[in-house]
């Protein structure tokens, strides 16, 4: 798995109260060309909706669970059909899935580094913004950072640009979209994202 390959190098953060529409958040991104997505284990019946995707979109499609916590939390994500896993911060969750662990501080950086993550999740980003991302790389040059949190397209072209390998985005672009909200304005929005990140992502 290769988070700088990932379209607009962007991973698709849903969260929402509607398992069905949560689902079709996900294959409508897909569909939309954003194919990298995160479902959080806050969603409604998360295992069901990772599960399901996974059926509509194969065993290649980069779909991930967040807001794992436990050992037991990524046991149940992979078994559900998670190809990884993403921590809010340092827990305790050995799986054989790749790890995109939450951390914010040098020393949670480094902890992170000796768990093996994959990359570290850079949460909540928007406390330091780009120009934190840009403190941390110069003395973890090699760590591959993905900002989460507050993240829109402009800042993630910023993030971009202050070396993150990647971004999470959430909100703005899902808006209610796994709540059950309008999935031409999700598409708007994807397209939207595509158009603000291609440039950016390609640097």
């Amino acid at each position: 798995m290769n988070l700088a390959e990932l379209p607009c190098r962007t991973l698709a953060i849903v969260r929402g109260r509607d398992r069905e529409a949560a689902l079709r958040t996900v294959l409508t991104l897909a569909e939309e060309g954003l194919t990298a997505s995160e479902v959080s284990l806050t969603t409604a019946d998360a295992l069901w909706v990772i599960e399901r995707a996974r059926r509509s979109l194969g065993p290649s499609a980069l779909l991930g669970a967040g807001t794992v916590l436990t050992a037991a939390d990524a046991a149940r994500a992979a078994e559900a059909g998670a190809s990884f896993l993403v921590t809010p911060g340092i827990t305790d969750t050995e799986s054989r899935l790749p790890h995109l662990i939450g951390a914010f501080t040098p020393t949670e950086v480094i902890e992170a580094g000796r768990r093996g993550a994959l990359a570290v999740k850079l949460f909540p980003a928007s406390l330091g913004g780009p120009a934190y991302l840009s403190a941390l790389r110069a003395p973890f040059p090699e760590v591959p950072f993905l900002p989460v949190g507050g993240v829109d397209a402009a800042s993630a072209a910023a993030y971009l640009a202050a070396g993150a390998v990647a971004v999470g985005v959430g909100s703005p672009l899902i808006g209610d979209a796994a709540d059950g909200g309008d999935l031409a304005a999700l598409r708007t929005r994807a397209a939207h994202w595509r158009a603000a990140l291609t440039e950016a992502a390609a640097r």
